[in-house]
């Protein structure tokens, strides 16, 4: 029988997910406590783990890379009620299965643990979410995309995930720069010219914490003392908008090559 570790710290959840799951023909076991959870983890390799991401004393996100350093590639699915994008984000980029918001139908979180548990195990991939609905297989390379844009940073996203690439993004300096120093993705594609903090502005800071991934610059200035001032900042590429999309995957996967090298 195939088992499911729920962890949520409301135990009327923990009880409701149990009951549906166990109807479904799965063996449930459950904790309100993150530390309990990962005992219950390391205990029973359950198929798939439900993660709630908020919850006190030791939250979804940290039970999540301590689930991550035991196995790198166990299906985990978020359940994020009231997260914050920067949250979700976090949770994207440590190669979290899927992510469902609460208050969305039981359904919806039923077919997904459906769909994941007759995945087969693979040694060196995780499956992911496509735009889709479909789960494809995910390689291990990351990128962040960074773009005050939304429209742009979304279907940079989403093209590079259909790609295979964990991607996430998000559209503020600050952000990316607190993702950087939560998970460091292995390439960054940052636009030059946002509001509040400056894509030079991130590049420096980028700099000052000795980032050691590589650097994909966008954007639609022609400002040569900007563009100057960029390159001088060591960007792997300088790419002008409109972005040609394959120019891009191209960019990437050089600049991850050369980082490998």
């Amino acid at each position: 029988m195939i088992k499911i570790l729920v962890v949520d710290d409301d135990q009327m959840n923990c009880d409701l997910l149990q009951n549906v799951f166990t109807r479904h023909g799965y063996q449930v076991i459950s904790t309100t406590s993150g530390l309990e959870g990962l005992n219950l983890f390391r205990k029973h390799a359950p198929r798939v783990t439900l993660l709630d991401l908020r919850m006190p004393e030791m939250d979804g996100l940290t039970v999540l890379k301590e689930i991550r350093a035991m196995d790198p590639h166990a299906a985990v699915i978020v359940l994020g009620g009231g997260a914050t994008e920067v949250q979700e984000n976090q949770a994207r980029a440590l190669r979290v299965t899927d992510f469902i918001r609460k208050g969305l139908s039981l359904d919806v979180l039923v077919e997904s643990v459906n769909r994941v548990a007759q995945l087969p195990t693979r040694p060196n991939t995780a499956p992911v979410p496509a735009g889709n609905g479909r789960i494809t297989e995910q390689m291990d390379e990351s990128v962040l995309v960074v773009d005050d844009d939304p429209l742009v940073c979304d279907l940079l996203v989403q093209f590079l995930s259909l790609r295979g690439y964990r991607a996430l993004g998000v559209k503020d300096g600050q952000d990316a720069l607190r993702i950087v120093e939560d998970v460091s993705p292995d390439a960054i594609v940052l636009d030059l010219v946002m509001p509040g903090m400056s894509g030079i502005e991130v590049l420096r800071a980028l700099r000052e914490k000795e980032y050691p991934g590589g650097i994909i610059i966008m954007t639609g200035c022609h400002n040569e003392e900007l563009l100057d001032e960029a390159w001088a900042l060591g960007p792997q590429e300088v790419l002008l908008k409109p972005i040609d999309l394959e120019h891009l995957l191209t960019a990437i996967q050089l600049v991850l090559v050369c980082r490998e090298c």
